[in-house]
């Protein structure tokens, strides 16, 4: 009986053991075979990440080199939407900030260091150009001086105005009529002419909205001002 009692222990054992053995099997396959995905889902995602294509500041299409400041500009569309200008990734002015308006929109941005120095719009339909003679007078060398038009930006620039903006390096100022579309990057103090400018006629024959043409768009990198 003894024996008996013996053998059917060491068979239980056995049984436990083999038992014990197959699970242990089944479950390090399955946790594998989890940790297997689980890799290969990190992989995916890594992949996916390093695919997704980098952004850059005001979301221009590629980096600037270092000492240049990233900026990104459009002109109004129609009367609806204003104009929006962004500086090294600090938008300016837009209708979302609800500091646009009717006319020529300017922003101004110290030369060495990017800093925002001042943004106002001036009406040139039902305004008085006067005050935007006045202020493109006191503008201090080394300022950098971003312009947007939004509705109409040119019925009451008159000569005065139209030399002032041509000082910072603008070429288009002379020719822009009513409703044009124009977008303006320059200096004050510039030496030469400015690379940075769009203008776009207003022509009922190929306006892209009834009385106005398209939105004119610009980015690039304003070198910044060195001592």
């Amino acid at each position: 009986m003894r024996v008996a009692g013996a053998a059917k222990l060491v068979v239980a054992v056995a049984v436990f053991l083999l038992t014990f053995y197959v699970i242990s099997q089944v479950f390090e396959i399955k946790m594998d075979a989890s940790l297997g995905n689980l890799f290969a889902r990190s992989a995916i995602d890594t992949a996916a990440r390093s695919t997704k294509p980098p952004r850059y500041k005001c979301g221009i299409s590629k980096a600037c080199p270092e000492k240049h400041f990233a900026f990104k500009m459009a002109s109004g569309a129609a009367n609806v939407v204003g104009p929006k200008i962004c500086l090294e990734d600090n938008v300016l002015m837009s209708g979302v900030k609800n500091n646009v308006g009717r006319g020529i929109n300017v922003a101004l941005a110290n030369g060495k260091t990017g800093e925002v120095l001042d943004t106002k719009y001036f009406d040139m339909w039902g305004g008085d150009v006067a005050p935007f003679i006045e202020f493109l007078k006191v503008i201090q060398d080394g300022t950098i001086v971003l312009m947007g038009t939004y509705d109409d930006g040119a019925t009451k620039l008159n000569d005065e105005a139209r030399r002032l903006i041509a000082e910072l390096g603008s070429t288009s100022i002379n020719n822009l009529g009513f409703r044009d579309n124009w977008v303006f990057c320059g200096g004050k103090g510039i030496k030469t002419k400015s690379p940075f400018e769009q203008h776009i006629k207003n022509n009922k024959d190929t306006n892209k909205y009834e009385g106005w043409p398209e939105v004119v768009e610009m980015e690039g990198c304003i070198p910044q001002k060195q001592d």
